[in-house]
């Protein structure tokens, strides 16, 4: 079984409960806590599912929001099965790099 992890990005839902309808709402918030970023970032921030985040700026998110990161980001742990190659073995567990390559062909001139 392999486990990945799943989430979803509600800042703008969130944001929409607080009464702030536009990017111009959130910016003097972020300023007030010592988060200068431009509209073109925090249009990527509301509009996209980050990556990765400054943890200074989560803290500032959940603070404007007043809000806890399980509202802000649910998360959720998802097992999927792994799928069995044709030699038995698990697909991403080959002992050997080349396991999957295939063998090379033997030309034989006819006498």
């Amino acid at each position: 079984m392999q486990r990945r992890i799943e989430y979803t990005w509600r800042l703008r839902e969130l944001m929409a409960a607080s009464g702030m309808n536009n990017i111009s709402d959130l910016i003097p918030h972020l300023t007030d806590r010592g988060i200068d970023l431009s509209a073109s970032q925090i249009y990527r921030l509301i509009g996209g599912k980050p990556e990765r985040m400054n943890i200074v700026l989560l803290g500032a998110l959940l603070d404007v929001l007043d809000c806890t990161f399980e509202e802000l980001c649910p998360v959720a742990v998802v097992a999927t099965p792994t799928r069995l190659a044709a030699n038995g073995t698990t697909s991403g567990s080959s002992d050997r790099k080349d396991a999957m390559r295939p063998r090379r062909a033997r030309i034989h001139r006819p006498e």
